[in-house]
């Protein structure tokens, strides 16, 4: 079997663990139950692995809690960020976890336990709340102590079972993939309450490429409305890990998302001096002052949410929104993410942000906004995608490429309504399609139907309409008709049709004789 067969057999499994245990829970609410004891494995089976240190002969689920010696667990926090007493490893708690009349109780003993080995330490605000939606003594899981124990055994019981093979690498990426999957299928199913806080991972792939395009490295990544991590994982996978300098940092406004973000960033093996993951809103309580600028920036924030906007006259002055002069309107805070964005990026970078298409070619404090952006020539590309790529939506959105470090004035626009494989539920970007897009990024040169770089005297004489159907000319495929030949065909009917009133005539007349 293949390792692409053996990693898509994984997935079924998990799915199906996933669905058989939570009964008549709802999928996206009994989702932290599946993602956390995921999770819970990982860290414990890391943990025993860095501890064994490669030595067959130490197994550390075996060894007794009182040899682990003050130093061993300093040092250890120092290095993982946190601790996990033999007694309280994954392999160790599921043993008897099926016959543990106090197994909720325990498993959030071992929870908080392992949350506060980080305190006073650097790791302290990585670690901090992890498992605070691993609600133990919550309802959904049933309604007496012996039905919670039941179902979150099930639970335990299915992960352990999953074959990940041996700690290596390898079995990293397994368990990274496993947890992005389950998490993409938790928002497919799950409608806008779940779907708007992932990004499909097609997509993800695209909007790092576009951010890292031609970057040798860069200082860090930033995704001002993070999510689940996904689009700054994005940019690991498919970038050489010391490209990205000083690792990956998010803000994300929604407590739950904020706690996948970090369990996401640990299953991908980012040590927690590798991110920064905080939670909090950015547009009006903004993390990373201090911090940026950051080369590469990647987001998919909410579309069009309401923000405070003009209610607080202190954001005019903020630094983020002043340079436009005008605030984002308050039922559409959509040009608030874009400058906060273009606020923290650095003269060598790109951002790339999904934009709901409305904001194009909307007038008022919109199209002021627009007017700034392109006037201090910071819109390097937009790019229009198909319908239906996104969870919780069937809009085909764009993509807004800015950069500081232009060489010309022209805007780029790219039309990729048409580059999308058609599945059960929704599109999906291919490999294929994503190398012509970048490929027409890289190059910028003009494709008919397709891509056209415009002057910039040209989108300010059509009032700084940025949307992409405005400049470059869908394909006409409507059927062409040769007039010529439809005028002859015409002709030849039309003497057929006389030819055959003259023989009936004649046999009218036959027969009235």
């Amino acid at each position: 079997m293949s390792s692409t067969e053996q990693r898509a057999q994984l997935q079924r499994q998990i799915w199906q663990i996933a669905n058989e245990v939570r009964g008549s829970v709802d999928g996206w609410d009994f989702k932290q139950y599946v993602l956390g004891s995921l999770f819970y494995r990982f860290i414990s089976e890391n943990f025993s692995a860095y501890i064994q240190g490669g030595d067959e002969s130490v197994h550390y689920a075996a060894l007794s809690d009182d040899v682990i010696t003050a130093d061993i667990k300093d040092d250890a926090i120092k290095t993982k960020g946190y601790f996990i007493y033999p007694s309280q490893l994954f392999e160790n708690l599921v043993k008897d976890c099926d016959t543990n009349e106090n197994l909720n109780t325990d498993l959030a003993k071992i929870f908080l336990e392992i949350e506060a080995s980080a305190n006073g330490y650097a790791s302290e605000d990585d670690i901090k709340g992890l498992f605070a939606d691993f609600d133990t003594t919550s309802n959904r899981l049933g309604n007496t102590v012996k039905d919670k124990n039941s179902r979150l055994s099930a639970v335990l019981k299915g992960v352990a079972a999953l074959n990940f093979g041996e700690f290596e690498e390898h079995k990293i990426d397994l368990f990274g993939d496993a947890y992005e999957f389950l998490i993409s299928n938790y928002a497919a199913n799950a409608g806008k309450s779940g779907g708007e806080f992932f990004t499909p991972q097609s997509v993800s792939k695209l909007i790092a490429g576009l951010a890292m395009h031609k970057q040798d490295k860069v200082n860090k990544i930033y995704d001002p409305a993070c999510g689940s991590g996904s689009l700054l994982l994005q940019a690991k996978k498919h970038f050489d890990a010391h490209i990205i300098e000083d690792g990956f940092w998010g803000q994300e406004i929604n407590h739950t998302t904020y706690n996948l973000a970090r369990m996401n960033m640990f299953l991908h093996n980012i040590n927690y001096d590798k991110f920064e993951i905080t939670l909090g809103n950015t547009l009006i309580e903004p993390h990373f002052i201090d911090d940026k600028p950051f080369d590469a920036i990647v987001s998919n924030p909410p579309y069009s949410v309401k923000w405070i906007g003009s209610d607080d006259p202190t954001l005019i002055n903020d630094d983020r929104f002043a340079p436009a002069g005008v605030l984002a309107p308050k039922s559409k805070a959509d040009f608030a993410f874009v400058l906060h964005s273009l606020s923290y990026l650095s003269s060598k970078g790109r951002a790339a942000i999904v934009c709901f298409p409305g904001i194009f070619y909307r007038g008022g404090a919109e199209q002021k906004i627009r007017k700034y952006l392109v006037e201090n020539n910071y819109v390097e590309t937009i790019i229009s995608l198909a319908p239906n790529l996104f969870y919780g939506t069937s809009i085909a959105v764009n993509i807004l490429v800015l950069s500081k470090h232009k060489s010309d004035t022209a805007t780029q626009f790219i039309d990729a309504s048409g580059l999308f494989k058609s599945q059960t539920n929704t599109n999906i970007l291919e490999e294929k399609h994503i190398e012509e897009i970048i490929k027409v990024f890289d190059t910028k040169e003009d494709v008919e139907h397709f891509a056209k770089c415009v002057a910039f005297e040209q989108i300010a004489q059509n009032d700084y309409n940025l949307s992409v159907s405005s400049y470059v000319e869908p394909k006409d495929t409507r059927e062409k008709i040769d007039i010529k030949a439809l005028n002859a065909e015409l002709k030849t009917t039309v003497e057929k049709i006389e030819k055959l009133r003259a023989q009936i005539d004649t046999i009218v007349a036959e027969i009235e004789a």
